[in-house]
């Protein structure tokens, strides 16, 4: 008993259309999908990592904290689950307890500056940070970086530098 080639053409038709449906909704699943980075916040003097879950994430230049975005892992890095929509990001150090607060050094080396005062935050951008890592500017340490502070981020990796609060910048808070 052989198939008639009308009802193999309509079968082999069916076949094709369901594979370009999977092809089309899987296309389709990355660029809905969460983007998630890894974040080390380093003391600025030694280059230790501080193992923090509390930090100050804006994305897409919009004011609306979202520090609940990462979640500390057991190396003392974080997990920063971003949404599909982030291209920028600007991360703070709001590590408080009851002797240290830090202050991020990125943002540092402009203080005082027109610059500054107009737009105090850093963005990065997300597709870098995915692709190549970024390590934030060390402006708390001169124009020299000593070799110990020399880090290197991986893919997907967002690594900044923080140095403790002086007494007269608490004050001034």
């Amino acid at each position: 008993m052989t198939i008639p080639a009308a009802i193999m053409a309509r079968h082999a038709h069916r076949v094709f259309l369901i594979l370009v449906c999977v092809a089309a909704m899987c296309g389709t699943v990355p660029a809905q999908t969460d983007k998630t980075i890894v974040v080390r916040m380093l003391d600025s003097r030694t280059g230790l990592l501080i193992a923090s879950e509390s930090y100050l994430v804006r994305m897409n230049h919009i004011e609306t904290d979202h520090g609940d975005w990462v979640r500390k892992n057991e190396d003392g890095t974080g997990n920063l689950t971003l949404p599909a929509d982030a291209t920028v990001i600007s991360i703070h150090a709001t590590y408080e307890s009851a002797t240290q607060v830090y202050v991020n050094c990125d943002t540092n080396k402009d203080r005082g500056s027109a610059d500054h005062a107009a737009n105090p935050d850093h963005w990065y951008e997300v597709a870098n940070i995915l692709t190549s890592g970024v390590v934030a500017p060390n402006g708390c340490v001169g124009k020299k970086v000593p070799e110990k502070l020399q880090v290197v981020a991986k893919p997907g990796e967002f690594v900044f530098f923080v140095r403790p609060m002086n007494s007269m910048e608490r004050f001034k808070d």
